[in-house]
């Protein structure tokens, strides 16, 4: 073959291969991804998310002929209303009894037993703002049954006088600050496999300063707080009124307020603990919880209070801060709420929430501590293992 022919050959080649790159470049031939092109009926932020994401059957899109499910979206998960039911009496149980771990109990129904979790998720890849907009969903939809359960608690514990309210409302109004700032922040920012990894780190870590308390050499640390138990569990034990020897404030001042209960004195400084109540607030706010796994080991270990005194405590300040959290949500991040299993589960809240401050006083106080450890460690690893490698450690 002659060189002319061989070079005229190689010319048109190449530039059959560049007009090939040129057209793909333009995206002509190439495959176009449909998608929904509709708010499909449904308002604000969700409404513009759903708009963007792709059209089909599979993981990470949607399908516009399918059933609707949570948050009113066709494909997304039924909710099981009797479930969901079930699910937050035991929520509103846990909260009013221990004093923490409803919202985290909360965050397991909506990402694990109602399936939401796996269904978001591919999100991640297909509609990233879709992803992060229902992962802000999830976080207020958790807050919301914590709320009720808080607000029950408040009101129960602060008539058996066993809520030691100088403290709760120092904590509450540090809590309002880190409830506005971290939803505005953090807002349609987070992905669900962030917020789920974080969710198990803190719950693991926390488990583990819990785990600590339970031991002889953290036990120790803790004289005040046993013969403040010990007192409340003989006065049961003999039937006596319990308001009788509850919370009483019996000094006031800036940096100093002290309280009784069953005998015992205790003191706290409000400027701390409205620091306190900042931090603890934007890291619950973050994770979506009531913040109660983190005021439980705050009042036991810094405060030094018995599991008795805790759980109401605790509660007045999660009220606030959830109040604070979940308005900043819907308002400034735009988080859509499913209305139905919202309404639903306050219900079953309401239920547990009634139970726990009644069933509370027959179960020891470290026999409390140990329940929340369990939980804490099984909870923590299964949601930072799939979180952060895609794959729970534990079943769930």
């Amino acid at each position: 073959m002659k060189k002319g022919i061989i070079n005229k050959i190689a010319l048109a080649t190449l530039l059959l291969m560049l007009a090939v790159l040129a057209l793909g470049a333009s995206g002509v031939g190439a495959q176009q991804e449909t998608v929904v092109g509709s708010d499909l009926g449904l308002k604000g932020k969700l409404g513009e998310a759903i708009a963007k994401a792709p059209v089909g059957t599979g993981k990470g899109q949607i399908d516009p002929d399918a059933p609707r499910g949570a948050f009113g979206i066709p494909g997304a998960p039924k909710i099981n209303y009797l479930v969901a039911i079930l699910w937050a009496i035991w929520v509103g149980w846990i909260f009013s009894t221990v004093g923490a771990f409803g919202g985290i109990m909360a965050g397991v129904g909506h990402m694990t037993v109602y399936g939401l979790g796996d269904w978001v998720k591919p999100f991640k890849n297909t509609a990233p703002q879709l992803n992060k907009l229902l992962t802000d969903s999830i976080r207020t939809s958790n807050q919301w049954l914590v709320g009720l359960s808080a607000l029950l608690s408040t009101i129960n514990y602060l008539k058996a006088k066993r809520l030691a309210w100088p403290l709760g409302i120092a904590l509450g109004l540090g809590s309002i600050v880190g409830a506005v700032a971290i939803p505005a922040l953090t807002g349609g920012k987070v992905s669900f496999s962030q917020y789920q990894g974080w969710f198990g780190l803190f719950v693991f870590v926390v488990g583990g300063v819990l785990l600590y308390e339970t031991t002889p050499r953290g036990q120790a640390s803790k004289k005040a707080a046993k013969e403040a138990a010990k007192a409340f569990e003989q006065s049961i034990k003999e039937k006596k009124e319990e308001a009788a020897q509850g919370i009483t404030v019996t000094q006031w001042s800036l940096t100093n307020i002290k309280f009784s209960f069953f005998g015992v004195e205790f003191k706290f400084n409000p400027i701390w603990a409205f620091v306190g109540g900042v931090v603890i607030a934007a890291i619950s706010a973050f994770l979506g919880v009531g913040g109660g796994f983190l005021y439980v080991p705050y009042l036991t270990s810094i405060v030094g209070l018995p599991m008795f005194v805790v759980a109401g405590t605790s509660a007045m300040a999660v009220l606030v801060s959830m109040m604070t959290s979940i308005t900043t949500y819907i308002t400034v991040a735009g988080a859509a709420m499913d209305w139905g299993m919202i309404g639903v589960e306050l219900i079953g809240v309401f239920i547990g929430s009634m139970i726990g401050p009644r069933t509370q006083k027959y179960i020891p106080d470290i026999w409390l501590k140990r329940l929340f450890v369990v939980l804490a460690f099984y909870v923590g690893l299964g949601y930072f293992s799939k979180g952060f490698f895609g794959k729970a450690w534990v079943p769930m």
